[in-house]
């Protein structure tokens, strides 16, 4: 049985199994054999070729961790949880940003506090001049969803004009060049905010606003599996949303 995860994480990154050896100092034909007969590396070989293919130990290699040593380390994902939004330190979303060396992104429905920090502003602006990739998801505000939300909150429609107010506070940052933004018409049940493996989540509780709701800070921790859940919910909203007109 061969790992078909490992072989096409090499196919899609164009790496052969000596150029993976060579990155992480074992032998050629070790790597063969885990990709050939599935065979399980040692613990710090899984964490060396996971970080150097950019994946999840876990997804490479499903089996390799018991479901307590899966729990306890996704347990040490959790950094703080902030009771209510506005008990963030005001600070801490610019100065996760700002850590940002390969990814950031942004799903809410209006994030109408973050649209209207000019700061936070300039860090997507510097990091995407630098090569970052910058992603925001904005919720359609003619969506169903955007409604239900709305009404779920008592703000009686309030919540389309929120993030309409966003949008015209981005209005100058949706024509530079390495920042994306899509508008999405899903059911959110968490705001997320990603620099790298570095997430703010910020969930809904069903008649409170977000900035009344508990908010998650998070960092990967190998092993674990509450960032890699997130940020593969990220993916699924931005793969069906569409594409902001500039």
């Amino acid at each position: 049985m061969q790992n078909e995860r490992l072989r096409a994480a090499l196919l899609e990154r164009g790496l052969t199994l000596d150029e993976l050896a060579n990155a992480i100092d074992v032998d050629p034909k070790t790597v063969e054999r885990w990709v050939t007969t599935n065979r399980t590396p040692y613990r710090r070989h899984r964490y060396a070729v996971a970080s150097q293919l950019g994946l999840d130990e876990t997804y490479l290699w499903p089996d390799a961790l018991t479901p307590d040593q899966v729990a306890g380390a996704s347990e040490s994902e959790i950094l703080t949880v902030y009771p209510h939004r506005w008990a963030v330190p005001s600070d801490l979303w610019r100065r996760m940003f700002e850590t940002a060396e390969q990814e950031i992104g942004v799903l809410v429905y209006s994030g109408l506090f973050l649209s209207e920090d000019a700061g936070t502003h300039q860090v997507f602006r510097a990091k995407a001049d630098a090569g970052v990739r910058v992603r925001i998801l904005i919720g359609d505000p003619e969506s169903p969803a955007v409604t239900q939300r709305s009404a779920d909150e008592g703000l009686d429609g309030a919540l389309a004009a929120k993030i309409r107010n966003a949008l015209v506070m981005y209005r100058r940052l949706r024509s530079v060049e390495g920042i994306e933004f899509r508008l999405h018409d899903t059911i959110l049940y968490n705001s997320i905010f990603r620099a790298d493996d570095q997430l703010l989540v910020n969930t809904h509780i069903y008649g409170f606003s977000a900035t009344h709701a508990p908010v998650i800070h998070l960092r990967k921790v190998a092993g674990g599996s509450m960032v890699t859940n997130y940020l593969d919910s990220f993916e699924r909203v931005w793969d069906r949303a569409r594409e902001l007109e500039t």
